[in-house]
């Protein structure tokens, strides 16, 4: 009796699992390609773009996501993304890093278990990037008498091969703006270069297109530094002794504010100062008699503060002192 009751739970329990099975593998069965469709690309600009789609999962576990690329071989993919259920459901995803004024094509595809929906190509193109201009000098300031180089890039949409003007206007800056030397011709990534012989004084700069002139670049105002030369007599001073600091300062500054320098740690202190005084047109002197309580390492600064020209030191030099 025990046995036959044994048999009838175990035959009873067996068919409670057919039946329990047969809801899954009847949706299993039931399960096919999801379905893809490509839609519309929105939010377009010069380097973004949203794609949308709709995915139909068909009740089984589906991933899905966007071929891109400016051919049918697309050659990108937005990351993949996993959704499940039945019915038809939007989809959207953003691209970044496109290329300015470029035909993209683009489609949907969609995977589960039971194969993979291709929807069809569909391009967008992106938006025009407006045309602007980078522009710095190197160096900047540059020492008097010395040369400078002005370089930009183009950048934006049709910037290669693009006419650039120079244009200045030097201190006092009221003379506006004019042409400058020969126009350049920008490269295929729109960069360009003018070399300077020679910046007589404090001097603004900027760059045009001619036959677009609402174009202009940032102004970029090259300094020019005044030279400053230093004699000593001597490097060996008697401590407590005096040591006279001589030299020019070039071009012509006179009434510069000169300062002699005495370098402690990392800072510069005055330890004397003179006036620059007229000494031709192309130069004015100084000369200044310093005490020196202690040897170390000296400098003179010439404050040059008429606007043609920016302030700038001479040479180092090393003091020794004995008793």
């Amino acid at each position: 009796m025990h046995h036959r009751t044994s048999r009838r739970a175990g035959r009873a329990l067996a068919l409670i699992i057919m039946i329990l099975a047969v809801p899954a593998a009847a949706a299993q069965a039931a399960a096919t390609p999801p379905g893809a469709t490509t839609g519309s690309a929105a939010n377009v600009a010069q380097q973004t773009a949203r794609l949308i789609g709709a995915v139909d999962p068909n009740g089984a576990q589906t991933s899905y996501q966007f071929q891109y690329g400016t051919t049918t071989a697309y050659g990108a993919v937005t990351p993949p993304v996993t959704i499940s259920g039945d019915g038809r459901r939007t989809v959207t995803a953003d691209l970044a890093n496109l290329a300015p004024a470029t035909v993209y094509h683009y489609r949907l595809i969609a995977r589960n278990a039971k194969g993979l929906t291709k929807g069809l190509d569909r391009n967008f193109k992106t938006r025009i990037q407006p045309l602007g201009v980078t522009f710095a000098a190197t160096p900047n300031p540059e020492p008097f008498g010395g040369t400078t180089v002005l370089a930009g890039q183009l950048t934006g949409t049709g910037n290669a091969g693009r006419d650039v003007l120079l244009q200045s206007n030097p201190f006092p800056y009221t003379q506006g703006f004019k042409d400058v030397g020969n126009r350049v011709v920008t490269d295929a990534a729109g960069n360009f270069t003018f070399n300077l012989l020679q910046v007589p004084f404090n001097t603004q700069y900027r760059v045009t297109l001619p036959d677009k002139p609402s174009v202009v670049s940032p102004i970029v105002v090259v300094s020019v530094q005044v030279k400053v030369s230093t004699h000593l007599g001597t490097t060996t001073v008697t401590r407590g002794h005096k040591l006279t600091f001589s030299g020019a300062v070039t071009p012509a500054a006179d009434g510069t504010p000169i300062a002699i320098q005495k370098k402690r740690g990392t800072t510069w202190v005055t330890v004397a100062g003179t006036v620059a005084r007229h000494h031709s047109a192309s130069s004015s002197r100084y000369s200044k008699k310093v005490t020196i309580h202690s040897g170390g390492t000296y400098r003179v600064y010439a404050g040059v503060a008429n606007g043609s020209y920016v302030p700038n030191t001479g040479r180092e030099v090393t003091i020794h002192t004995h008793r």
